[in-house]
């Protein structure tokens, strides 16, 4: 249990999979101009990275390593996340319409996200058994979320504030996420 625990504070905050991996940053600043899509969009990224770490995690150890396939779980991956990114897709837009008209096109940029793809060779790379590698998972999704979140919150709250023209638009945004790495980096002392 202990170790489950750290694996997950470890993905959540200290390796933060946008602010220290830096995987995932095109859906992270781009939908995180209001805190309600940011919470959406986290919420179908806790929902793909989590499973898709559960399934990637069952066919890597019970499919590939048996066969000796290793050399294909790229692409194997890869189709697992698009299968799963086609299933959220289609369940937003059938049950909550303005999220899903609200994600646009960041939602079926989930499939190429960095960020789902980073987490199941990770799981692989450090010999995470199911049970761990769907902790790392979940964790990082939540971590991604928890910074997405946070970026939507103060990009609302600076929205309407005196900006220097030449920092307007892209530049507040970049250098509002380098702080926030680097406030995200004092967590590294937990671990």
């Amino acid at each position: 249990m202990k170790e489950l625990l750290i694996i997950a504070i470890g993905s959540a905050l200290v390796n933060n999979v946008v602010l220290s991996q830096f995987l995932g940053i095109c859906p992270f600043l781009g939908v995180s101009k209001k805190t309600d899509t940011a919470a959406g969009m986290g919420g179908a990224v806790v929902f793909v990275i989590t499973i898709a770490s559960f399934i990637t995690g069952l066919i890597y150890n019970f499919i590939l390593v048996p066969t000796h396939f290793e050399f294909l779980q790229t692409i194997v991956f890869i189709l697992v996340i698009a299968a799963l990114v086609q299933f959220v897709e289609m369940f937003l837009k059938k049950t909550m319409p303005p999220l899903y008209n609200a994600l646009g096109v960041y939602l079926p940029l989930i499939t190429t996200n960095c960020a789902v793809l980073g987490v199941a060779l990770t799981n692989v790379q450090k010999n995470y058994n199911i049970l761990q590698g769907v902790v790392n998972g979940f964790a990082t999704a939540v971590g991604f979320t928890i910074a997405i979140v946070i970026m939507a919150g103060i990009r609302e709250k600076i929205e309407y504030n005196d900006i220097p023209e030449s920092f307007k638009g892209t530049p507040i945004v970049l250098l509002t996420a380098a702080l926030m790495s680097i406030a995200f980096f004092g967590f590294s002392g937990i671990i």
